[in-house]
């Protein structure tokens, strides 16, 4: 399963999702590209989905036009010792997750 982490959301949790394609919005030369391009530009490159910290991003997309799904971890700190805490729980939709959908996931 391919996964993009937004730009908020520290590049360190790659380690912890082992058994996922996982990318950066930095590393793939996205940084600074605003939302709506932002998830044309995962659906486009086969992303599955696009993990963020951003809660206003479902109200500010009309998410039926990108063919990913969106897991919104519930936390106002992006701090790798508190996402790593939402792991198990977003493994666990992240394998059941559909298209077209936003996933907020608590610990």
């Amino acid at each position: 399963m391919k996964i993009l982490l937004d730009e908020c959301v520290t590049k360190k949790l790659k380690v912890y999702l082992k058994g996922f394609e996982v990318y950066t919005v930095t590393e793939l030369g996205w940084g600074g590209v605003k939302n709506g391009k932002l998830l044309t530009l995962c659906a486009e490159n086969g992303f599955e989905i696009f993990l963020t910290i951003d809660k206003n991003l479902v109200h500010q997309q009309n998410l039926n036009k990108y063919k990913i799904s969106i897991a919104v971890f519930n936390t106002v700190t992006s701090k790798i010792e508190e996402l790593i805490l939402f792991i198990p729980a977003f493994v666990e939709q992240a394998l059941k997750s559909e298209p077209h959908k936003v996933y907020l996931i608590d610990k």
